[in-house]
C-alpha cells in the first residue's frame, strides 16, 4: 500500500512523457510475472487440475546399500517435493504417483595408479541407481519408467563403510537424483 502510494507520488511528480515510461516500467514486471498459472519459479509445470502426490517407500534392492537408505531416501524425495511444489503430499492414490527402488549401489576403484610395481586405486566411487515409475493419473501421455543414476568419487583412503556411515557423502548423491527425477517429472526438461 505503502508502495503503491509512493509510485503515484513520484510518477504525478514526472513530466508526460517520462510519466508514461515510469507507469511502464512498473507495470511491465507484474504483466510478465502473471503468466497462466501453471509455470513457477522453480521451473515446475504443472498442470492446474493436478493437486496431489503421493510417493511410495524406495525398496532397497542394491545388496551392499545401507539399510537406512531406502527411508532417507524417500523421506528426502518428499521433503523436495514439498519445499518446490505446492502439491499436497498424500499416502496413495495421487494425481503425480511415484514408486520404484533403489536398484544399485556400487562402490569400485575409479582411477587406477601405480605405486612401485602394485597398481592400486587412486580414487573409489560411489554410483547410485534408482529405477523410478511415474504415473500422472491427469495426463497418462506424461508417464514414464526410467532409471536415474549419480555418482561421486573419494579418496582410496576411504572404504565403504567410512562413506556409508558420512550421511552427507550419500546424501550429495541421491539429492542429484532426486533433482534429476524432478526435472523430468515437473518441469519437463
Amino acid at each position: 500500500m505503502i508502495w503503491n502510494r509512493l509510485n503515484r507520488v513520484v510518477i504525478a511528480a514526472l513530466p508526460g512523457r517520462r510519466r508514461a515510461v515510469a507507469c511502464l516500467a512498473l507495470a511491465l514486471p507484474g504483466v510478465l510475472l502473471s503468466g497462466c498459472g501453471i509455470y513457477s519459479f522453480n521451473g515446475t509445470n504443472i498442470d492446474p487440475s493436478v493437486k496431489t502426490i503421493s510417493i511410495q517407500t524406495f525398496q532397497n534392492t542394491a545388496p551392499n546399500a545401507p539399510a537406512a537408505l531406502s527411508q532417507r531416501f524417500t523421506e528426502d524425495i518428499k521433503d523436495y517435493f514439498q519445499r518446490n511444489t505446492t502439491l499436497k503430499l498424500v499416502p496413495r492414490d495421487g494425481d503425480l504417483q511415484f514408486e520404484g527402488n533403489i536398484a544399485a549401489y556400487d562402490y569400485a576403484p575409479a582411477a587406477i595408479q601405480q605405486v612401485g610395481t602394485v597398481s592400486q586405486a587412486g580414487t573409489n566411487r560411489l554410483t547410485i541407481q534408482v529405477q523410478l515409475r511415474f504415473t500422472n493419473t491427469k495426463d497418462s501421455k506424461q508417464d514414464f519408467e526410467q532409471t536415474f543414476q549419480s555418482q561421486a568419487d573419494f579418496a582410496a583412503t576411504q572404504d565403504i563403510a567410512t562413506v556409508n556411515n558420512d550421511l552427507n557423502a550419500i546424501r550429495n548423491i541421491t539429492r542429484n537424483i532426486i533433482s534429476d527425477m524432478f526435472n523430468k517429472s515437473v518441469a519437463n526438461w
